[in-house]
């Protein structure tokens, strides 16, 4: 569960984030839709402790501070930062120490979601020369190794191909129904119709509308998520 209360942040005097508040329930997939500079990747980042709010509240099932709340999230919120000299496997061993993963059990957590990504053809190649795909479910592979009960992703899709977007759909969904909590931002809204249960709409760092997307494109008079979107921001 994830919850941000009265979130504020501002960079340079600028307000990026305005008392945002909002609420992402355990078993679901939640999106965060909105315009380039919304505030939206600030707020990931603020939800996952890389970032701390000038005001307001985050929490994270019970986690007290920003570092419980790091070991309590899975975080994608890029698709770089894989060392391409090391296999994809020696990648995700890599974050399992620095995660601190005892050295007994660390093997059987890589093959676990090595085989749970499809990651098995190239798990002993080179990062240097992955598509776009096998770089994406390798960070996501790395975001899930310490077994985080909430999930954040940062434009997940952002450069896939569509075979590639459909294994990632496939993981969200998954990942969903045995009871995670996801939270993710995208400007591809057919994905986020396809997979959100619940949505919120920010524009200028604060929020502007929540429902299902059938309920936005119902408040808006809207033929399709699309259209409700640009009439809503």
């Amino acid at each position: 569960m994830i919850r941000v209360q009265a979130l504020r942040k501002s960079f340079k005097g600028r307000a990026v984030v305005r008392d945002l508040s909002f609420g992402v329930p355990d078993g679901a997939i939640t999106g965060l839709l909105g315009p380039n500079g919304a505030g939206k990747t600030t707020t990931l980042r603020m939800i996952c402790g890389i970032l701390e709010p000038e005001s307001g509240r985050v929490q994270v099932d019970e986690a007290r501070g920003s570092m419980d709340r790091q070991r309590r999230v899975g975080a994608l919120l890029d698709h770089a930062g894989l060392y391409s000299r090391l296999t994809a496997r020696e990648n995700i061993e890599y974050f399992g120490r620095l995660r601190g993963i005892a050295p007994e059990s660390l093997r059987a957590r890589v093959d676990g979601v090595i085989s749970r990504l499809g990651l098995e053809s190239v798990a002993g190649r080179r990062t240097a020369g992955f598509s776009q795909g096998e770089r994406m479910k390798t960070a996501l592979a790395r975001a899930l190794l310490h077994g985080p009960r909430n999930i954040v992703l940062d434009e997940p899709t952002n450069g896939l191909d569509v075979h590639s977007i459909r294994a990632l759909r496939e993981a969200l969904i998954a990942l969903r129904d045995s009871g995670h909590c996801i939270l993710f931002s995208s400007h591809v809204l057919e994905e986020v119709r396809l997979l959100c249960d619940q949505v919120y709409v920010i524009s200028a760092g604060s929020l502007m509308a929540c429902g299902t997307p059938q309920e936005l494109c119902e408040q808006t008079d809207a033929p399709s998520l699309e259209e409700a979107f640009v009439r809503m921001i």
